[in-house]
């Protein structure tokens, strides 16, 4: 299995991330509480901004997949059958109606 550049990439971060809060969980690494306060807005920026990359990417591969060029789904293939079938049973018992000369309601003939 060939693993790209970009994903040796994101495993490395994402574990120096994990170390790091396992240090400072265990207090193995307690930093300056200056350094605290920047390294947590820095942490927060750095998780805002790979969520809004993350959305737009899981956006796009959601709008792709609705917007291909598929065929339908047996479902709604069986759906579309249905469809057709009742527009031919309608259009029949209109013209049966209109043989016998019935009315539908308070109209009269096919509708």
């Amino acid at each position: 299995m060939r693993i790209s550049r970009w994903t040796l990439l994101w495993i490395l971060i994402v574990g120096v991330l994990f170390v790091l809060e396992v240090s400072l969980i265990t207090g193995v690494f307690s930093p300056n509480p200056a350094v605290s306060i920047f390294g947590f807005i820095y942490a927060l920026t750095f998780v805002a901004i790979l969520s809004i990359i993350g959305a737009v990417f899981v956006g796009m591969v959601v709008s792709h997949r609705i917007l291909s060029v598929k065929g339908f789904t047996p479902f709604e293939q069986e759906m579309l059958r249905m469809r057709q079938e009742v527009r031919e049973l309608n259009e029949r018992v209109t013209e049966i109606i209109a043989r016998l000369g019935m009315t539908i309601g308070n109209r009269k003939g096919p509708p």
